[in-house]
Formats: structure tokens, sequence, C-alpha cells
């Protein structure tokens, strides 16, 4: 038997070495998540200097754009009412935006960056490096921004009386004020918005995260495309990159960048085509629909739905005289949201088969995710903004 002062020795020797190993640990825990936040720290005040590098060299290239304006923060502080609760319009991921009025009676939107943030720091920094070298009608227009040393960042918008699409296409009441006319026209403007990024601007722009919520819509229900946080810039001579970020909103992400982080300006046809969808039918794509006892995602149940010659089901409403013109940007979209990236139409081809009649189309393959099984967490969940990193 060992002795009793030796069984005391052992055990608070025992205890000793494991004292001084969580010790370490713990040290270790610490010292690495102080690095941790060394590194962030100094990641958002790099990407601080990058931002007020480029809001300068903005200042300099738009100062002769009466258009253009760096506001003072209590200038914008007084415009939305010291950024009063009673005038926030919602919540990004870039941070809350509230609506204002500047003594001119100018009417605002002021997306207002959170502290500390990184992504939003990241979104704050894409948008005003493309924005104000992006100029189109179905364009959100940005009309400045404001600073106050490190800690505040907001870029100042024009505001759009009507808000969103989805305020509109989800809602049954405020649905009915969108008749098949205005519902065409939106669609059209979009076309051409995307048209623009893609092939006329001074840049290539793929938008990445187009959506109903990020359609704005003015007072006579022109939309625009907005939020170009996400967007990416590409040069004329590269037709797309492979990226392991990947962002957007889940049910608009093509295959080929969903799995394999290819990204082109065909992201966007697909995100056109399943918006155009969601336009028509009313209905959201992040939700699945029954159809001969099976359950669907929108772009597959909308492919059935036109394979047995019975579109009507899929129509918001009685389209009237003008189901021909409808049916035919229901064949679009399917064109659009072919699962081959390569088989897709460029946006330029997307507004001539809009908009010519005498145009033949061609039959749409399965769509993208047609074979996708939905488990119950699934049909129960709504659309969300996803960002992920692939392995390589």
């Amino acid at each position: 038997m060992v002795p009793d002062n030796t069984a005391n020795i052992l055990v608070g020797v025992g205890v000793f070495l494991m004292v001084i190993f969580i010790s370490c640990l713990v040290f270790h825990l610490w010292i690495k998540t102080q690095q941790q936040r060394e590194q962030a720290i100094l990641k958002l005040r790099q990407l601080s200097l990058a931002i007020q590098s480029v809001t300068n060299l903005w200042r300099m290239e738009g100062s002769n754009n009466l258009e253009f304006s760096k506001y003072d923060y209590s200038y914008i502080k007084e415009a939305t009412n010291n950024f009063s609760i009673d005038n926030k319009l919602g919540q990004g991921g870039f941070g809350p935006v509230y609506k204002g009025r500047l003594s001119s009676g100018i009417k605002i939107a002021v997306k207002r960056l959170e502290t500390c943030s990184l992504q939003g720091l990241l979104e704050f920094q894409n948008e005003i490096q493309l924005i104000s070298k992006l100029q189109h009608k179905n364009l959100v227009k940005l009309l400045g921004y404001c600073t106050k040393g490190d800690q505040e960042k907001m870029l100042v918008y024009e505001y759009m009386e009507n808000k969103s699409l989805d305020c509109f296409i989800f809602e049954n009441v405020k649905g009915a004020q969108l008749n098949w006319s205005k519902r065409l026209h939106i669609i059209d403007g979009i076309a051409h918005g995307l048209l623009y990024l893609h092939n006329y601007s001074r840049i290539c722009v793929v938008h990445r995260d187009l959506k109903a919520s990020n359609i704005l819509l003015d007072s006579e229900m022109n939309p625009r495309i907005s939020d170009f946080g996400m967007a990416r810039i590409f040069c004329s001579n590269v037709k797309e990159s492979n990226t392991t970020r990947i962002v957007g909103t889940r049910g608009y992400i093509p295959p080929e960048y969903a799995f394999h982080g290819i990204c082109s300006i065909k992201s966007d046809v697909f995100s056109f085509g399943v918006l155009t969808l969601e336009i028509i039918s009313s209905k959201r794509t992040a939700q699945f629909y029954e159809y001969n006892g099976k359950l669907y995602n929108l772009i597959s149940y909308a492919w059935q739905l036109w394979s047995d010659e019975k579109l009507g089901e899929l129509i918001y409403s009685p389209s009237g005289n003008g189901h021909h013109e409808i049916e035919r940007c229901i064949h679009v979209a399917l064109l659009c949201v072919q699962e081959s990236a390569e088989h897709r139409p460029d946006m330029e081809r997307v507004i001539t088969m809009l908009n010519t009649k005498d145009v033949n189309l061609p039959n749409p393959a399965q769509p993208a995710y047609f074979h996708v099984n939905p488990s119950e967490e699934e049909v129960l969940s709504c659309s969300a903004t996803m960002s992920i990193t692939l392995e390589r």
C-alpha cells in the first residue's frame, strides 16, 4: 500500500500539473483571441484607409458633377431626425437604412454602416468604387456619401417612394396594384438595367445578388436595381472568374456558382430568370409547390407546367388579352434558368426575345436544381442572403 504522505504528495502534484495545464491552455486561447482581435482591428483600419482613399479620389473625379455631394454628418443627422426609429426603412448586411428629407426638400435614403462591421466595410468600399461609374435610368441613383472620423460611414441615395418590389409581388393587397402592364414594364426595366451593367457601362459588372428586395420602385413604378455591395467587376476580355467566396441569396444562385465558384454574366441571367418567374407568379423561389403529388421549387414547378401546357396555373391572375406576352416571358425566363450557363441567353438576347414577337424561341431544357428533393427544413425555410467559402 502507498503511504498516506506519498498519496497526498501524488495528489498534490497531479492537481498542480492540472492547474498548470489549464492555465497554459487558457493563456494560449487568450493569446490566440488577442491575435485574432488585433488582426481584425488591423483589417478594419486598412479597409477604412482604403475607403478614405477611394472617397478622396471619388470627390476629385466628381468635383465637376453637381449631382454628387459629400454631406456633413450634422446635415444627414438632421435630415433623418437623428436617425429615429420612425425613419428606419429596414436592416441589411450593410447596416440600417433610414429615410430623410434634405433642406432642399429632396427625399433621401441613407445606408448607415454598422460600427466595426467588416462585411459592411467591404460592401461600402465595393459600392463607392462601383456606383460612381454607373449611370442608368434603371439603376438606383447615388447622391453622395457622408463620413465622420472612423466611426460613421454612410451612402446617400435618392428615395424610392414605393420601396422594393417584394413588398408588392408577395402581398395580395399591394400585389393587386401591379397590373400586367406594370409587371411587364418592371421585367423590361430590370432587363435593360442588367444589359447596361454587362455590356454598356464603363466597366462590366456582375451584380451577384439580384432579387426582388433589391429592385426598388419609384413613384411611377419604374424599377431601379440597387445594392451593389456584392457586385463584381470584370475586365472587357474576361468572361468569367473563379472564386472560393460565394455570395448571394438562396434560390437565385446558379449551380455553377454555388458548387464550383464560377461567376459570370450568366449568373445574373439565372437570377433574372428566377425573378421574372416570381413577378409573373407572385410565388417565392425559396418555397416549394405541389404538382402531381410531388413538391417542386419554383423554377421546376414552372417548367413542369410549361411542359404540360398549363401555364395558366402559374400566372398570378387572369391576363386577359396579354396572355401570349406573359407566356413568352415565362418561356424566356425558363431559358435563363437552364442548368448549363452556356445554354442561357445573354441579356441582349433576352431583351430581343422579350420584345420581338416573330423570334422563334428554343425549347428550354430542364432547369437547374430540378432533381433536388426538398427536406422538411427546406420547405419551411425562406430565402436568406448567404456567404460561404468553398474548399479547394
